[in-house]
């Protein structure tokens, strides 16, 4: 069994100056540092900007005062200790709060400060709300990563779930095929459990994390194949990243290897204003123009992913814009009398997040028109 070694502390990182480190110590007092050696493996520290760097390694920019640590508003669906339901059939379980590497970007940072409290350690209270809530037809378990928890943990948590006859989908939100392919490689134990609990009429799926291509290793797309074949069924989904992603061609060599390992892009989200984000925020509007550019790159197969946000009201799908409107769409509603709800809104280039558009221009309740319309046959 292959030692992934994690390092907790910017001082272990030997390719930074000693001038570095002590400026970065700065960051991670504040924001939480975690890598490990494989990944480290996959920069290439002759060049500043790199990706992968720019991922994993903290950096002053951070320090930045934009954003807020919950910037949509989490707490509000909480309704039992680790649990979120802000949509009718859809129920989180925040079961960890450790990942494999704490990305710089990620928009749920708080959980790895002291004063975070989501976490449960004791899921019974959130499976109680599961269990007397039927309308609750998939979970997602997330974190923090829950493929850090030893199999037979993760295990008990799937079982249990496996045990709620109106849980037809369990859902595995995880980083580990790109920051740890060894987690599947090494764990045959891992396997026999997606096996034995992604049964053809309820199927197990992991929502990977790929946010540029040379995470596609070829230890990250062995584990892939081991994924796939135990039953499991991958999507992925990333934010649009400054630095990272936000190029047609990469974005578009993500969404064309992706199709061809057998990973359906799924979802690109517009990077949520969080605290110590702003260095990779791109504004919604040119976020739209690479999106649909480096979707024209691949096949019909490797252009399936929604640009969305996942803001307090809802999951918002950006549409589409002409030289004076933008269009969006609540692809999933937390109000149920906003979904599919259309909303035109003047362009505006400066925007980072919804709330950012002040003009709304009109709404189109989709789901209404289209009742009255069936009713006219």
């Amino acid at each position: 069994m292959r030692k992934i070694q994690y390092i907790r502390d910017i001082e272990k990182i030997a390719e930074l100056s000693r001038d570095e480190k002590r400026e970065l110590k700065t960051v991670t007092k504040k924001f939480a540092f975690r890598t490990n050696n494989y990944y480290q493996s996959l920069i290439n520290w002759d060049d500043p900007n790199d990706p992968i760097r720019r991922i994993i390694i903290p950096t002053l920019e951070e320090l930045e005062n934009w954003g807020q640590l919950d910037a949509s508003n989490e707490h509000l669906y909480t309704k039992a200790p680790g649990l979120e339901h802000k949509y009718q059939y859809t129920a989180l379980l925040l079961v960890n709060d450790v990942c494999g590497g704490y990305c710089r970007f990620c928009f749920r940072k708080r959980i790895f400060m002291d004063i975070n409290d989501e976490i449960a350690r004791d899921l019974s209270e959130g499976l109680r709300y599961i269990r007397e809530n039927t309308d609750i037809n998939n979970v997602l378990l997330t974190g923090g990563d829950p493929l850090l928890l030893s199999t037979r943990k993760l295990e008990n948590i799937i079982r249990q779930l496996r045990e709620i006859d109106h849980v037809q989908i369990i859902r595995i939100g995880s980083k580990m095929l790109a920051f740890n392919p060894y987690r599947f490689l090494d764990d045959p134990a891992l396997l026999d459990v997606f096996n034995k609990f992604s049964t053809p009429e309820k199927r197990i799926y992991l929502m990977a994390h790929f946010n540029h291509p040379r995470e596609l290793t070829e230890q990250a797309i062995e584990a892939i194949d081991l994924v796939i074949k135990s039953g499991v069924i991958i999507t992925n989904q990333t934010p649009m990243l400054r630095g990272i992603n936000d190029n047609v061609q990469v974005l578009g060599d993500l969404f064309n290897k992706l199709s061809y390992v057998g990973v359906p892009p799924y979802y690109v989200f517009i990077n949520r204003p969080t605290l110590g984000n702003k260095m990779f925020a791109v504004p919604i509007e040119e976020a739209l123009e690479i999106f649909e550019q480096a979707r024209m790159i691949g096949s019909g197969l490797a252009k399936r992913a929604k640009l969305v946000m996942s803001h307090t009201t809802g999951k918002i799908e950006v549409l589409g814009m002409t030289e004076e409107h933008i269009f969006f769409r609540y692809h999933r509603a937390a109000n149920p009398a906003q979904k599919a709800q259309l909303l035109i809104y003047k362009r505006n280039p400066e925007a980072y997040w919804f709330d950012d558009y002040s003009e709304k221009v009109d709404e189109f309740s989709f789901l209404h028109q289209s009742y009255q319309f069936f009713d006219e046959f």
